[in-house]
């Protein structure tokens, strides 16, 4: 693993201000700090290109990063809430980690349809859009994940297996490179739909869809500590994504529906 990608040395007449000998560049920050960078400039791209907006403020992406912070985090604390509300200590303590990304997806939604709908941008192309930049973002960090040696799996007797530093010598599954390898499969199929397109919000929906059953079936390598909604069978995670599989599913059927029908007309 590499968790510290670099580390300076800070000169004593600063290191007195700041009590600290050295600066350090962590391998799972800076690979965030990449993910954001790369999703944002794709997404101004392509807003550009497939929509003719020229002007999509930054604003639109730090209103994304604010409601993504606080949806993962919330949903951090409501995988066991009694143990926060008892320890309250906790919640400071566990402050720069520890985060649920079906947390940040259920936050970012609302946000980005109402930002969307006030200026006036059309809603379902910039889902599609969005979508894609959500499996650039994830997989990237995921990456992040990997090298800060966190959110591995259980342990296993796989050749695939991995010991992590904090695996105390246990071979586990690299639950963060599964993960990788189903966003980038997801991302190759998002490109492809894209270029056969039949509706708006298309992309979407399935980017939902197989989302949803790649994750579900990831929770059953996945060696961390999990909120269940039925203890041991049915994992917080694995809810969510079942949910919105089947909401999807349902707008899907519909869209598509609708755009068959207007095909008919025409």
């Amino acid at each position: 693993m590499f968790p510290e990608l670099f580390k300076f040395s800070i000169p004593d007449f600063l290191s007195s201000f700041i009590d600290a000998k050295y600066i350090t560049i962590y391998s799972y920050a800076t690979l965030i700090a990449l993910g954001t960078l790369i999703a944002a400039l794709y997404t101004k791209w392509s807003a550009k290109r497939e929509l003719g907006i020229t002007n999509l403020p930054n604003t639109f992406f730090y209103l994304i990063f604010i409601a993504g912070f606080v949806g993962g985090k919330l949903f951090f604390y409501l995988q066991d809430p009694m143990l926060y509300i008892n320890k309250p200590d906790l919640i400071l303590s566990s402050f720069n980690g520890g985060y649920v990304f079906y947390g940040s997806f259920i936050m970012i939604i609302p946000v980005i349809i109402w930002y969307l709908k006030k200026y006036k941008i059309p809603v379902l192309p910039m889902l599609d859009i969005l979508a894609v930049t959500t499996v650039i973002v994830h997989a990237i960090g995921r990456l992040g994940c990997f090298a800060a040696g966190c959110c591995f799996g259980a342990p296993t007797d796989s050749h695939l297996g991995m010991v992590f530093p904090t695996t105390h010598n246990t071979v586990v599954h690299p639950t963060q490179l599964y993960e990788v390898l189903v966003l980038m499969s997801i991302l190759l199929i998002l490109l492809y739909v894209k270029n056969r397109q039949q509706f708006k919000g298309q992309i979407f929906l399935i980017y939902l869809m197989l989302y949803g059953f790649g994750r579900g079936i990831l929770e059953l390598f996945r060696g961390d500590e999990r909120g269940y909604v039925i203890d041991g069978v049915l994992s917080h995670s694995q809810c969510i994504g079942l949910f919105f599989i089947g909401l999807a599913g349902c707008f899907y059927f519909k869209f598509h529906k609708k755009s068959n029908t207007n095909l008919i007309k025409v």
